[in-house]
């Protein structure tokens, strides 16, 4: 007879859960359900229900809760409550956190221990205050005490002068010449020199004129036969003939390799300023030494040009020298004090400046043994305006 192994217990059915334990679980969850609900809904209540769950311990430093704090910028979605969590306090009772003590040896989990620290908003968040368009800004400011201020117009800059190597410091000239070097109506040689002393021709002098004064572009030029039409200084020349400036030979001839004299600058300065001559021009040229050298034909505009200051004799302003071939720093002198007649330049003080006051009274008749009284001459003035 073959042995058999012990047969396997059969295991036991499991029994369902009675009726009397259901109504025990239900009211166990039920007693604290409640009990929650009451803790978390007394707003000035000091009692903590930490301390009723958990035993008073000193805190672990090294436990702290790390509370996450909705973003203002983030899109908050309404939070369902799930069926197998107990609901929340209302937003009336909202309990402020308090200081929570951890047990430091407890083999509970600290998610167990501690209820969920996430806050959710149970409101709306609040409409931010619109902002001012950018018309009631504006309007805000006009209507202010303050006035607005309206930006200047940027002021021209004038460069330094050229530091010509042959124009010392002490040149009776320099100043006239740093003024016109700096604002491009003179100019130098590419050896950095100015040649103070050189003759000026005509062609020359009408260029400078041309940069002084700004002229306005000639509409009727002469075809002069000695000008060709490539010629460097024609559209200079042109225009100082119809500004006035200067004046043809017969023949339809300019001459302009021919020097220019003092005479003819002053007597072109003169024209084309249009300045008034003297009623009296014989007793104004009488400041001058040399006054029987002035040609007839200019004695008027060399007496409107002492009057209106243009004249600058170096080195004795009493001596006018006018037939003599005019340098370039003399020239320099005389198209600044034209400037300064206009209203260009600011007026400087230098001692070959001729300004001449005649006192002479017009009631009283001249006899003619008596000699001619001569103008008093003034030097180192600004000319009268």
């Amino acid at each position: 007879m073959t042995n058999r192994p012990p047969s396997e217990p059969e295991s036991s059915q499991k029994t369902a859960l009675g009726f009397d334990e259901f109504i025990a679980i239900l009211v166990a969850f039920t007693t604290i359900g409640t009990i929650l609900f009451w803790s978390l809904s007394r707003r000035d209540s000091s009692w903590n229900l930490n301390g009723l769950l958990l035993p008073s311990s000193t805190p672990s430093p090294s436990v702290r809760p790390n509370p996450v704090l909705p973003s203002p910028a983030a899109k908050v979605e309404p939070y369902t409550v799930p069926n197998n969590v107990l609901p929340y306090s209302s937003p009336e009772a909202v309990v402020e956190p308090k200081t929570l003590s951890f047990p430091t040896n407890s083999a509970t989990p600290y998610r167990a221990m501690l209820p969920s620290i996430l806050v959710i908003p149970t409101q709306a968040p609040q409409p931010q205050t619109p902002v001012s368009p950018p018309t009631e800004l504006e309007s805000s400011l006009k209507s202010s005490a303050l006035p607005l201020v309206t930006p200047a117009k940027p002021k021209s800059i004038i460069p330094p002068p050229i530091a010509f190597n042959d124009v010392p410091n002490d040149f009776w000239s320099r100043r006239f010449i740093d003024v016109l070097s700096a604002r491009g109506i003179l100019k130098g040689f590419p050896d950095y020199s100015f040649r103070p002393n050189q003759p000026v021709n005509r062609a020359e002098f009408a260029a400078i004129l041309e940069k002084a004064f700004d002229q306005e572009p000639s509409k009727t030029a002469i075809a002069f036969q000695d000008v060709p039409t490539n010629f460097w200084a024609t559209p200079a020349i042109d225009q100082a003939i119809s500004a006035g400036f200067l004046k043809g030979y017969p023949k339809k001839t300019f001459k302009p390799q021919q020097n220019i004299s003092r005479v003819q600058v002053l007597v072109a300065l003169v024209s084309g300023l249009n300045l008034k001559a003297p009623t009296s021009p014989n007793q104004i040229i009488s400041v001058y030494k040399d006054a029987k050298d002035i040609p007839p034909y200019a004695i008027a505009k060399i007496a409107a040009a002492t009057t209106n200051g243009l004249v600058v004799n170096y080195p004795n302003p009493q001596v006018l020298d006018p037939n003599k071939v005019a340098s370039r720093a003399e020239v320099a002198a005389m198209i600044h004090q034209a400037l300064v007649k206009r209203g260009k330049l600011p007026a400087i003080t230098s001692p070959n400046i001729v300004r001449s006051s005649p006192k002479i009274s017009p009631e009283l008749p001249q006899s003619p043994k008596t000699p001619t009284p001569k103008a008093k001459l003034t030097t180192g003035g600004s000319p009268q305006q």
